[in-house]
């Protein structure tokens, strides 16, 4: 069975908290869960989240020999972090960038995408259907 890993960057663990309004009140372990019935029967998925740039990349590292693809939400690390950027770049794995929210529509800071170059497609602005979409974008290249 395909494997997918599923990556959510900082302050995500306070989803259904952190803004309501900008965020939804969904949380990650809801979402977590919806994106697991998705999958159900097509991919095992691994969900990893932390706060931590460097453990994130630790995780990318780790996996790259054990997973099909990547789904990440890199949160503030997206308009922040070559280094992730060269993490992603340097494990060779189809990945798919995902956001809650519609950053174009945001903070002039927050309008940036160091990532989206080296990643197969980005989904944003549909809160949870972001993630769903993401995922059968990929589950879809399994078959």
């Amino acid at each position: 069975m395909r494997k997918i890993l599923m990556i959510h960057g900082p302050n995500l663990n306070l989803l259904g908290e952190r803004e309501p309004e900008i965020y939804d009140s969904t949380t990650l372990a809801e979402i977590n869960e919806i994106l697991a019935e998705t999958a159900k029967g097509k991919a095992k998925l691994i969900f990893f989240q932390s706060n931590h740039e460097g453990a994130i990349i630790d995780c990318l590292h780790d996996h790259r020999k054990a997973v099909d693809a990547v789904v990440i939400n890199p949160g503030a690390f997206t308009h922040t972090s070559v280094a992730l950027r060269d993490a992603i770049s340097a494990i060779n794995i189809p990945t798919v960038e995902v956001h809650l929210t519609d950053i174009y529509k945001r903070e002039d800071f927050r309008r940036v995408s160091i990532i989206k170059g080296v990643c197969l497609a980005q989904f944003l602005g549909e809160g949870t259907q972001s993630y769903i979409n993401a995922l059968k974008m990929i589950l879809s290249t399994f078959s």
